[in-house]
């Protein structure tokens, strides 16, 4: 028996010894982003609600989209080892505060580094607890949180309580150096076609010069991981083995997997990746640590990677999805929100002609439900709440999930114990 035996027989796989989930291919994902910007250049058109496509919203997204897509990342790599990583939040905590430490110290490059060192040092405390140790996955991802949370106090009170340089117990002074930033040539100059609000065409420019102007390294380096993670965890022996000891570890052990080791490296990299999302958020994001600006992205994170049916692709989808919905209230978010309730209402109306296809009752009853939710919201209600913007990303959260659940393929070991020999 090899790994690549233990995966195609394993109960997320098909006989064939192909996931049954539905995998997010190239010219699939090229559809969904062509639906999206049509849509999105509809509810421009409709509305006349310029912010929904702007590029200041989109790089806007893109940055909020980052940290989610990094802690989701960080959990993939995790969960395809078989362990479950809810200290994800607690793990991007530590990558601010050390991400922060280290740029003030050593300037942005290493600062970045020791963003991702901290975060590792978070998994590596995880994994003593869930590998070692056989410590409830959720009870030490919790614990783990709780702690980074305490432990980024304690230590901002001793690097930066009553010193020069304006910082405290709950944040950092001010990053002196950030990271270059990178625009495509010609792009900048394309400002005025994009104010022309032409049909499409000008929401294409908005698009495109949110995505390729003024952009940090460390965006492009977070959207470097997604295809890379790909290709080391589907693409090599490494790979192979670290995803063979999250479907079947007992298996695993007889070809000469060392399954503890594996565990230990995927988690190591899950709190890595995650320490780097940290680190973007108090490096480029913003140019402070503050205490609780993880604002429960690690939570999201966890979200969108469940929603991306533990593959880097849909995990990739869905941390845009909710960045985007997170940064639309920075942007108008009332008039924002409210323009969009058609978009989705009508997303809502394909994916309950899609679950009537498959006879699924209850779904497309609750998509038809959340469709009319969505019409008659947009008709009778003409100024969003500001509390239910904030809340917006969080809805979109539950929302998604809610409609995907029935199609998860998690990896089989998940979450389940493993001792050596049993």
């Amino acid at each position: 028996m090899t790994a690549d035996t233990i995966l195609s027989t394993s109960p997320a796989a098909s006989p064939g010894g192909k996931s049954r989930g539905r995998r997010l291919t190239l010219p699939r994902l090229l559809i969904i982003i062509s639906i999206g910007l049509v849509g999105l250049a509809l509810v421009h058109l409709l509305t006349g609600a310029d912010d929904v496509s702007s590029s200041g919203a989109i790089q806007a997204a893109l940055e909020s989209a980052v940290p989610i897509g990094l802690a989701g990342l960080g959990g993939l790599w995790a969960e395809r080892a078989g362990v479950v990583n809810i200290g994800l939040e607690g793990q991007l905590i530590l990558g601010t505060w050390f991400g922060a430490w280290g740029c003030l110290h050593f300037g942005p490059w290493l600062g970045l580094l020791v963003g991702i060192l901290g975060g590792a040092l978070g998994g590596l405390v995880h994994a003593i607890a869930t590998v070692t140790f056989g410590v409830d996955h959720i009870v030490s991802g919790v614990a783990l949180t709780i702690l980074a949370t305490g432990v980024a106090r304690f230590l901002s009170f001793l690097a930066w309580e009553g010193k020069p340089g304006g910082g405290g117990s709950t944040q950092s002074p001010t990053v002196p150096h950030q990271l270059p930033r990178i625009s495509v040539p010609g792009l900048s100059s394309l400002d005025g076609l994009e104010k022309k609000h032409w049909f499409l065409i000008s929401d294409l420019v908005g698009v495109l010069r949110g995505l390729l102007v003024d952009v940090s390294v460390a965006t492009i380096l977070a959207v470097i991981l997604v295809p890379l993670t790909w290709y080391l965890l589907w693409r090599t022996s490494f790979g192979l083995r670290v995803r063979s000891v999250g479907e079947d570890p007992h298996a695993a052990e007889t070809v000469g997997v060392n399954v503890y080791r594996y565990k230990y490296y995927a988690v190591l990299i899950s709190g890595g990746v995650a320490g780097l999302g940290g680190a973007f958020l108090s490096t480029v994001a913003s140019t402070i640590y503050r205490e609780g600006a993880t604002g429960g992205r690690g939570y999201v994170g966890l979200a969108a990677m469940i929603f991306g049916n533990w593959r880097p692709g849909g995990l990739a989808v869905g941390a845009s999805l909710f960045g985007y919905t997170d940064a639309l209230q920075l942007r108008r978010g009332s008039d924002s929100v409210h323009a969009l309730l058609i978009l989705v209402g009508a997303l809502l109306v394909a994916v309950a002609i899609y679950e009537f296809r498959r006879k699924h009752w209850m779904l497309m009853g609750v998509s038809l439900g959340l469709a009319v939710l969505s019409y008659l919201t947009f008709f009778l209600v003409h100024t969003i709440p500001t509390p239910l913007v904030q809340a917006a990303p969080y809805v979109t959260v539950l929302v998604t999930l809610a409609l995907v659940a029935q199609r998860l393929r998690p990896p089989a070991a998940d979450g389940k114990p493993y001792r050596r020999g049993s």
